[in-house]
């Protein structure tokens, strides 16, 4: 399925051969081409399972992929979680601000590319392992904003294999860019399959 960007993908990283050793050691391997750009949202599905953080993590550090994700600023709080925190990838995020968490993503992510910084921001918009109806618009709000592209990150346990193969620029047709991501994700299976949500923006 094509996407918006031509290949060969201008961001090439350098991965692990360690952490690509450990990844094959446990079954699982991963297909990555590099990125359309040094910003961006990487939209992760389906989230159905603790173990797919755990997957996830060995399979950034497998093709050398710097990801940033949200998490509560309490957590920062404590001097050795934080620096823990902020190792793995974790941005405070202060949910008391006036702007609010996308408004935040979205300024730093366009200094960043002013400034010719990397960021790209994974979140999973399902927001929990648990079945919800749809998912939450952040993401989609986060990419429209900050104009940035889309990638997908799609896992799939049957095969025990990631993908990061695809990457969209959003139109501002909510229901349009759905389907083209609902399209990318076809195959997609989790650790609880029946657990997956629906790919759709869930109404306030």
């Amino acid at each position: 399925m094509a996407d918006d960007f031509p290949r060969p993908l201008p961001v090439q990283l350098p991965g692990s051969r360690l952490a690509r050793w450990v990844f094959e050691a446990v079954g699982w391997s991963i297909q990555f081409d590099g990125l359309p750009s040094r910003q961006g949202v990487m939209v992760v599905y389906p989230h159905t399972s603790n173990w797919d953080f755990v997957y996830l993590l060995i399979a950034k550090w497998t093709v050398g992929m710097q990801l940033r994700f949200w998490a509560k600023d309490s957590l920062f709080r404590w001097p050795l979680l934080g620096r823990w925190m902020q190792w793995l990838g974790g941005v405070p995020v202060d949910r008391r601000s006036p702007h609010g968490i996308v408004g935040q993503m979205v300024r730093t992510i366009q200094q960043c590319r002013e400034e010719d910084g990397y960021f790209w921001l994974a979140l999973t918009p399902e927001g929990t392992r648990k079945w919800t109806p749809g998912w939450r618009s952040g993401f989609y709000q986060v990419a429209l904003g900050a104009n940035v592209p889309v990638g997908i990150c799609s896992v799939n346990y049957r095969e025990r294999r990631v993908y990061v193969s695809h990457f969209y620029h959003l139109t501002g047709d909510v229901q349009a860019d759905m389907e083209r991501i609902a399209n990318a994700f076809q195959g997609a299976v989790g650790k609880h399959h029946a657990q997956a949500a629906p790919i759709q923006i869930m109404e306030k």
